[in-house]
């Protein structure tokens, strides 16, 4: 029996937020493996019905081909397979391999033991000749493998499928059963019960798993052993590497002064806590701050710390990185020094709303250092979890609560929501669920219903949710040391070695004045969410109250109306769906309305600071015409970070620079106009991210 060990340093926690520490839940990645691991064993099936037999002449690249043949071959015929004899010579290295069948040869004979209680195990081995001997030729410079021996004739019994999976050599425990294993030992499950628990999660009958109750047990000891044994020497590890990366921030502050970070130590002088952000963050922070995703999915076994990443969305709608932190435990206390160091770090500026995963301490935390920050949970946090919990409990009935959960979750207020709710619990006999009990008392911060009006700048999405995870990927892949860590996030966050921008045209769709004077404002991802809205408006039909607002409603959807409130003195527009507080767009209904009373442009206060092009972090790059040069974009991108640090010092500079700035801006842009077209022909700067 063998198992996987973890090749990484973080891993993703499994620990559930119910707060029962023996409960935990699968992650999506979990599953994915799970369905991938499936398919292999699906296709392994597949090759070996059309496997052919090995025979003298038969070719490899390599031995390790030759053996994961013959090995593939002997699951499907009854048997397993074991290396036995090697040759070596100075000229080729090893030249001849011997692959037996496990039974080959006879166990040498054992003195006898004077142990009172030794046990003399029946060996397997019976002298069976099944073998395929190997010889390596260079060939034209290439070494190759040739099959020089080879027999399958066996004097024992061949196993059944069902018998044959499980020999010594086709027995694993994965990674992820291996830290279920050792979290149920640490709650004093015995073996027989840990082997159980395993069976009833994965929803299969009883000896069924790719692995044996004594697998379980000798894994069980001997990780103990190993921990016992290695317990001083990862102290010392933990300790060590953590002073090392106290002391990379130290480095990093004297060569950059931008960079900043904070730390706590324990009473040993031990660090404790570490939390560290760039200067290209912290000015990211200042125009897209608004909205923060602090991520706290990754922790480390190796090193007992939490990971904590804030993110956010730019105007183009990429992933911003704002800062980094490494926690001790996962308390409500260091959850609330993170975020107290974090608004610190960002020059004490609180986001308007966090999004985070399903976490209690994290809540506490949330509200007692943020109070003014909205604090939501992404359905798309949710989910994975839903699907952990009840997937197995409720069986067939799955599907159908699904899809009432997902009918809920867009429940228009909240007292249908409530209703709902209600009829959900009651159907699925879900009244003393502790699971159930937990997404209840958090639905002010998950359920749209409640959540209206939030800000979240279209980072509740699934392609958010995606750069998100691709980001988070590619900080936690293979690190071997907190050193080699801080290095890989340092380059991930670094806006210089981001891919520049290609400029595309944007093309209109609805020949109106309001689309063209748009285009003049907003990104191409802000651009391409108000365009949409724009085309859905011309599907509303509306009707004007006695009051002055407008009840509008989709051309074949009646039942499904919006008020929109318009002011006139002050050119204010309200609609009821909130779309334009949650994503700072307006929506198909207000747009409608805009369209009635024969606006050609929008009010300016409508093109948010955030989705304006002027916003931007990154470098836009025509492929055709290369007119900008390296050192003018560095200047350019220095001069504006001086400038967005300088005036968020105090009020009278950000209103200053407020007011001149759009002078300043306007001017410019005159004075390019009047400048003489080299080609005749008008070219759209438009800017657009690439994909």
């Amino acid at each position: 029996m063998t198992s996987v060990p973890s090749k990484n340093i973080w891993i993703k926690r499994q620990q559930c937020p119910c707060g029962d520490w023996k409960c935990y839940v699968t992650c999506e990645g979990d599953v994915e493996e799970a369905s991938v691991a499936s398919q292999l064993e699906k296709n392994e099936t597949f090759q070996s019905d059309s496997m052919v037999s090995p025979y003298v002449g038969m070719v490899f690249k390599s031995d390790d081909d030759a053996f994961e043949y013959y090995g593939n071959f002997a699951r499907k015929n009854g048997f397993s397979i074991r290396k036995e004899r090697s040759r070596l010579s100075p000229q080729l290295g090893i030249y001849k391999r011997d692959f037996v069948c496990y039974r080959s040869g006879f166990a040498p004979a054992r003195k006898k033991s004077t142990a009172e209680h030794h046990r003399d195990r029946k060996s397997v081995r019976c002298g069976c000749d099944a073998k395929m001997y190997l010889s390596k030729e260079v060939v034209e410079g290439v070494s190759q493998w040739f099959v020089v021996q080879f027999s399958n004739v066996h004097n024992h019994e061949l196993l059944e499928d069902d018998q044959v999976r499980l020999l010594p050599a086709y027995r694993k425990i994965q990674e992820a059963d291996q830290e279920r294993i050792l979290l149920l030992s640490k709650a004093g499950f015995p073996i027989h019960r840990i082997v159980k628990v395993l069976e009833l999660e994965k929803g299969i009958q009883g000896g069924q798993l790719p692995f044996l109750e004594r697998d379980v047990r000798n894994f069980v000891q001997n990780r103990k052993k190993i921990v016992q044994e290695n317990d001083a020497l990862l102290t010392e590890k933990r300790e060590n590497d953590s002073m090392e990366l106290l002391e990379a921030c130290k480095v990093t502050k004297e060569m950059d002064g931008d960079f900043v970070y904070d730390f706590t130590m324990d009473e040993n002088d031990k660090v404790e806590n570490i939390v560290w952000s760039y200067g290209d963050s912290v000015r990211a922070y200042t125009l897209f701050g608004d909205v923060v995703y602090f991520d706290t999915s990754y922790r480390s076994i190796t090193y007992g710390m939490l990971l904590g990443v804030w993110l956010g969305i730019d105007n183009n709608g990429k992933t911003v990185f704002f800062g980094c932190v490494l926690l001790q435990d996962e308390t409500a206390r260091s959850f609330a020094w993170a975020l107290q160091a974090f608004v610190h770090l960002m020059k004490g500026k609180c986001p308007q709303t966090i999004l985070t995963d399903l976490e209690l301490g994290l809540k506490d935390a949330v509200r007692s250092e943020l109070p003014s920050t909205r604090h939501a949970i992404s359905i798309w946090n949710i989910q994975p979890k839903i699907s952990s919990w009840f997937f197995l409990s409720l069986g067939a009935r799955y599907p159908e609560f699904k899809s009432m959960f997902d009918d809920l979750y867009h429940a228009e207020n909240a007292d249908d929501f409530e209703h709902r709710w209600s009829q959900m619990v009651s159907m699925f006999g879900f009244g003393s669920d502790k699971h159930i009990a937990l997404l209840y008392s958090l639905r002010a911060s998950w359920a749209s219903s409640y959540m209206r009006g939030y800000f979240l700048a279209r980072m509740a999405t699934s392609a958010y949710l995606k750069s998100v995870e691709s980001f988070l990927k590619a900080i936690c892949c293979a690190q071997t040391c907190l050193r080699s860590f801080f290095e890989q996030v340092g380059s991930s966050s670094n806006f210089q070695n981001q891919l520049r921008q290609e400029m595309q045209y944007m093309l209109t769709k609805t020949c109106m004045p309001i689309e063209e004077h748009a285009r003049n404002f907003l990104t191409p991802f802000a651009f391409n969410d108000f365009q949409h809205e724009l085309v859905l408006s011309m599907q509303c039909a509306l009707s004007e109250m006695p009051d002055g607002s407008y009840l509008v409603h989709h051309y074949k959807k009646m039942d499904v109306e919006r008020l929109v409130i318009w002011i006139p003195e002050d050119e204010q527009i309200h609609c009821t769906c909130k779309e334009f507080e949650s994503s700072g767009m307006l929506c198909r209904h207000t747009l409608r309305v805009f369209i009635l009373k024969n606006y050609f442009q929008l009010p300016e206060k409508y093109y948010l600071s955030r989705w304006r092009r002027e916003s931007s972090l990154v470098f836009y790059d025509n492929q055709d015409t290369q007119t900008n040069d390296d050192g003018w974009f560095q200047e350019f991108q220095s001069l504006t970070g001086t400038l967005l640090t300088e005036s968020s010092i105090t009020k009278e500079r950000s209103d200053y620079v407020h007011r001149e700035l759009p002078k300043e801006l306007k001017r410019l842009i005159s004075e390019v106009r009047k400048m003489p077209e080299s080609d005749g022909v008008a070219m759209d700067l438009t800017l657009s991210p690439s994909s």
